[in-house]
């Protein structure tokens, strides 16, 4: 009886327990780093070649020389910085250091108040340069005046003058330029270029570059030396734009900016330069002679003129260099080149022969005093003066009495 008892109360209690289901333990927490994100870029820094504080002139408008042969490639001029201010590096062809290679070209930024200078490089790829538009291919993103083609490199016709007779890699691609055409040369700050990375740009500025030839360091050192070069020389507008090879700032074929002055010798000119006829060339010491190759410094001749010495402006009176008392008369220096005023002989200034009137030469081995008489002066050569007309005399009359007694 007791043991049902038992055996009932043990049922009672296990009827109102609820067993919960078996679960396995969680497996032990392993922590795992999240993959960091993509670097965010940055420009770099170590390719600042100089630092100013004022913005660099606008880029000056010339042509572009023809390719002096193939295998050269062209990269543009820009403002450097040096002693202390601008100067102007002319835009020039060069032989790459390698095949396959192009050029980017340096640009000015402005960041962090001051003008940032980045150099410029060779690369497997066109990379950033500003956005600065410096023309012949280099629009402000990109390149357009070639490509190569295995181990030869091609020029786009469009873009690039090239003579087709010595230079026979090139095809004819236009070039739509959506980047607006004007002359700033720098990006960022008051008036600079508003131009942005871009993918392809970034991309290769962090392929392995190859720095300026030494040819091109010799250009950049020749240009420094050059005084004409200077920003506060040329107002922007250098004499020496662009030549046809590096540092040959002598050579034939140099290009000067419109606007420019006078160029120095084997200078070409480009359209729209002053005080050049049309295709002609112009040389130190022919300032304002246009055309007078091979008189330079004779200065107050008319174009044309020959001036001999001891004979200042009296065209016409051949022979009479050396005559002594002509040698330093006053009053005929100022008047050289005066063609079409023979006969000044008599003029001022031939006062002052001793025991001469006026209008009389003295020739050699007369002595004083003795003088033949000059030329007339001019306009009256060959004229005769006339005879005075005598004056009627009055008869006396005593005359005309004693006439009348020796009558009778």
């Amino acid at each position: 009886m007791a043991g049902t008892a038992l055996a009932l109360a043990a049922a009672t209690l296990l009827g109102g327990c609820v067993v919960a289901p078996y679960r396995p333990p969680p497996p032990p927490r392993v922590y795992e780093q999240p993959s960091p994100p993509p670097p965010a870029y940055d420009e770099p820094t170590g390719d600042v070649e100089v630092q100013a504080n004022e913005a660099p002139p606008p880029l000056p408008d010339y042509e572009q020389p023809p390719c002096p042969e193939e295998g050269y490639m062209w990269t543009p001029g820009y403002w450097a910085w040096g002693t202390g201010e601008y100067y102007w590096v002319p835009g020039t062809w060069v032989q790459p250091p390698r095949v396959g290679v192009l050029w980017t070209p340096g640009y000015w930024a402005f960041g962090g108040g001051v003008y940032a200078f980045h150099r410029g490089y060779w690369g497997p790829h066109i990379g950033y340069y500003g956005g600065v538009n410096y023309g012949y291919g280099y629009g402000g993103v990109g390149f357009a005046g070639g490509r190569w083609q295995g181990n030869r490199f091609a020029y786009n016709r469009a873009v690039n003058n090239v003579n087709v007779t010595v230079i026979h890699n090139t095809y004819n691609e236009t070039v739509v330029n959506n980047v607006t055409v004007n002359r700033v040369s720098y990006n960022g700050g008051p008036g600079g270029t508003r131009a942005n990375w871009t993918p392809q740009e970034r991309a290769a500025a962090r392929e392995q570059h190859v720095q300026a030839t030494q040819m091109q360091h010799e250009h950049v050192q020749e240009a420094i030396r050059n005084p004409a070069l200077a920003a506060r020389i040329n107002g922007g507008h250098p004499a020496i734009a662009a030549t046809p090879r590096p540092a040959a700032f002598n050579a034939p074929g140099i290009i000067g900016a419109r606007g420019a002055a006078t160029p120095p010798a084997g200078a070409s000119r480009t359209p729209g330069q002053p005080g050049q006829q049309n295709g002609g060339q112009r040389f130190p010491g022919q300032t304002g002679q246009p055309g007078q190759a091979g008189q330079p410094g004779q200065a107050g001749q008319q174009n044309g003129a020959q001036r001999f010495q001891g004979q200042p402006g009296q065209r016409g009176q051949p022979g009479q260099a050396g005559q002594p008392g002509q040698a330093g008369q006053p009053g005929q220096a100022g008047q050289p080149g005066q063609a079409g005023q023979p006969g000044q002989a008599g003029q001022p200034g031939q006062r002052g022969q001793p025991g001469q009137p006026n209008g009389f030469v003295r020739t050699p081995g007369q002595p004083t005093g003795a003088a033949r008489q000059a030329q007339p002066p001019a306009g009256q050569q060959g004229a005769t003066k006339p005879p005075t007309a005598q004056k009627p005399q009055r008869p006396n009359p005593n005359d005309e009495k004693k006439k009348g007694e020796r009558d009778k």
